[in-house]
């Protein structure tokens, strides 16, 4: 507040409460917000960050990088030249409980009122390209801008249509979900395992990337201020396609999509014909040379899953990861075990088919992809809808020209292409889903590979003749040792110790009423350490609501000196078979949040929390019980007002966590391989308590 103040924007704070998602979950936030206006404005440029983080994580990257590149880029606009649009900085809280900063600011600030253009930066990791994954709908104008201005334009709009199907939601979802807001949302992605852990702090800040995300925000405010926001901020008429290309970014509309899906078909569709008129493939082997490119293109993503399964098995601590703290040598491997697969499957079928088979085999497929992308995802037909175009044309070249220079310009152009589009995915692909998933940068990377098997059949003999049947044994092996070179390098490399600990889960929970007391792990796997603390499972729905509706790890615990909230009633009356009660929930220790549950069969027909009225969706129907998780109470506590169905006495299951387990009686911290991570009842102490209402 006190910098932007002095910058000389027109600065609050907006202490509000905010209410998202599907389940009702509540907070008071307070959001920072401000206004440089414009000389000449066309629309509004809003610049979104969080200042908050997860209870165990101090959040350095997490969204301190985004709140800083925001300051930067305020600074910068303040003393310069003033912009032409309104600028308005909304930096806000709660983001990572319930995303009800975002959601009160869109809801009741008179600046978001009219909607504009939103910014939004976020982090999901410790270094890494700032990549752009998501837009808003329409987003081919937006896009453009983009590519255009940005200092360092990292995206592709295949991550835009993977991040639309996904449940992930940041601030940037708010604004969407207002409906008179576009624009852009930006994260860096790389070393996924500081996430949301204490590890995230100012030293795990990479330097280069906050600059590049500083330099992209700074060149995107700018061309965006010089800009008529009241055409961009509206959607455009198509999405486009997009993807990074040396630096820069390809892009064409997206009306395109389909086009150049078909065209890739007709010309594997011409190449088939064409070779079997040349006498290189029958029509029979080249259906056969696709049925056989099916081999590797499953084998790989599958032996990546098995490569991640082993890796488990010999270090247990990476069940709770989706990528190790060092994975470097590892995503090498998965890169050494896709090759030893392509060219495993290569050599033994060259001789047998023949290399035009297999190539043309692997352009139907990428081909066929193409199409089912083009309707399905269309951000991402261009992975194989290019490539396949650009090698169906090189094949038809090759086939119709006696000049071997021709041939090998039209080859390596075909293979640059493939290159130039599908690898900057698999590169994404790594950090963005993990080597928990790694089958998913393996298939891409076999697509690629498939996509250079002219090359292939440049560089691997013949097995016709024994010396380069052998020679082509020899790279499989070299291949093959490789791999288990990069995995035994990663494991020396990749070691849990203080700096780079195993992730845990463990909450601790107490019933006030009965004074007993147990831990709670929502570990689907408890590891070596959970262990010492859990040893059943159990489904705590109705005794502790605030950890969700999964069964979790429980055992037994001695009772701490934790008092639960207190409930007073307000007021107590009843009309034409309603009764209204107003309560007060007031915490009796520091907490982050409280929760309340209706007892299942009262059914609540109405309700307001700290003021905002719940809407008729969210009140339960009795089966389903009312229940509210709301974040930072303030310490006079929250007033709950119910209108119930019926006069009959009102059962109310209520608790709070505060952060915290080293004062519990019974918790041991592991110094160097433990930490309390990512969940936000994780590390929580939990004091619940049964209050009836005759």
């Amino acid at each position: 507040v006190m910098t932007l103040t002095d910058l000389g924007l027109q600065t609050e704070v907006q202490d509000a409460v905010g209410a998202y998602g599907d389940q009702l979950v509540m907070a008071r936030v307070r959001n920072v917000v401000a206004l440089l206006p414009g000389t000449d404005s066309t629309g509004r440029l809003f610049l979104v960050g969080h200042y908050d983080s997860v209870p165990v994580g101090p959040g350095a990257n997490d969204d301190g990088t985004g709140t800083s590149a925001i300051l930067e880029t305020a600074r910068a606009l303040a003393t310069g030249p003033r912009p032409r649009n309104d600028v308005v900085i909304v930096i806000t809280d709660a983001e990572e409980a319930c995303l009800c900063g975002a959601e009160a600011f869109v809801r009741e600030h008179p600046l978001a009122r009219d909607g504009g253009v939103v910014l939004n930066l976020e982090a999901r990791g410790a270094g890494g390209p700032p990549v752009m994954f998501e837009t808003a709908t329409g987003n081919a104008a937006l896009a453009g801008v983009f590519g255009a201005s940005a200092a360092q334009p990292v995206g592709t709009s295949f991550a835009v249509e993977v991040y639309r199907i996904l449940p992930n939601d940041t601030d940037f979802s708010v604004f969407l979900a207002a409906s008179r807001f576009t624009g852009l949302n930006s994260a860096f992605i790389d070393g996924a395992a500081a996430y949301h852990t204490p590890q995230d702090q100012p030293g795990r800040v990479n330097k280069r990337t906050l600059q590049a995300m500083g330099d992209n925000l700074l060149s995107l405010t700018r061309a965006l201020d010089d800009a008529d926001l009241t055409a961009l901020a509206k959607p455009a008429a198509h999405d486009a396609t997009y993807f990074p290309v040396l630096g820069r970014l390809a892009r064409y509309p997206g009306w395109l999509v389909l086009p150049f899906a078909i065209l890739a078909v007709i010309g594997v569709a011409v190449l088939v014909v064409l070779a079997r008129r040349r006498g290189r493939s029958s029509l029979l082997r080249s259906l056969a040379g696709a049925g056989l490119a099916l081999i590797p293109l499953l084998l790989a993503p599958i032996a990546a899953q098995v490569l991640w399964i082993v890796l488990v098995a010999i270090r247990p601590g990476y069940a709770g990861m989706i990528d190790p703290h060092r994975p470097g040598w590892y995503r090498v491997a998965v890169v050494a075990l896709t090759a030893t697969i392509l060219l495993a499957w290569y050599v033994q079928l060259r001789r047998r088919v023949g290399p035009v088979p297999l190539a043309i085999g692997a352009m139907v497929w990428l081909a066929v992809l193409g199409v089912v992308l083009a309707l399905l995802t269309p951000g991402g037909s261009y992975l194989t809808a290019l490539p396949a175009l650009a090698a169906a044309i090189a094949g038809i070249v090759a086939l119709t020209t006696k000049s071997t220079v021709l041939r090998a310009i039209a080859i390596g152009a075909a293979n640059a292409i493939a290159v130039l589009v599908l690898a900057p995915t698999v590169t994404l692909f790594f950090p963005a889903l993990g080597l928990a998933t790694g089958g998913a940068p393996a298939f891409f990377m076999m697509l690629l590979g498939l996509a250079l098997l002219p090359v292939f059949d440049m560089i691997v003999p013949t097995a016709r003749q024994k010396p380069r049947e052998r020679r082509g044994l020899l790279v499989i092996a070299t291949a093959e040792a490789l791999t288990v070179a990069f995995v035994a390098t990663g494991l020396i490399v990749d070691k849990f110790d203080a700096s780079h600990p195993i992730p845990v889960q463990l909450m601790y929970a107490l019933d006030t009423g009965s004074s007993t007391a147990r831990w709670v792990s929502a570990e689907p796997d408890p590891g070596e350490w959970t262990r010492q603390y859990v040893t059943a499972r159990e489904d705590l729905r109705d005794s502790f609501g605030i950890f969700g509706d999964q069964d979790v790890a429980t055992g037994p615990a001695t009772a701490a000196e934790l008092r639960a909230p207190d409930v007073t009633t307000v007021s107590d009356t009843s009309t034409a078979g309603l009764r209204d009660l107003k309560l007060r929930v007031v915490p009796q220790r520091t907490v982050r949040m409280v929760y309340l549950q209706m007892t299942p069969g009262i059914r609540v027909v109405g309700a307001t929390v700290a003021g905002r009225a719940v809407p008729d969706d969210r009140l339960g129907d009795g089966s389903q019980p009312f229940a509210v998780l709301f974040y930072a109470p303030p310490q006079e506590g929250i007033e709950v007002a119910l209108s119930i169905s019926g006069d009959a006495p009102v059962s109310l299951r209520v608790m709070d966590a505060s952060d915290g387990l080293e004062s519990l009686p019974g918790f041991k911290r592991s110094p160097r391989v433990a930490l309390l991570f990512d969940d936000h009842a994780t590390g929580s102490a939990v004091a619940a308590r049964t209050h009836r209402i005759p």
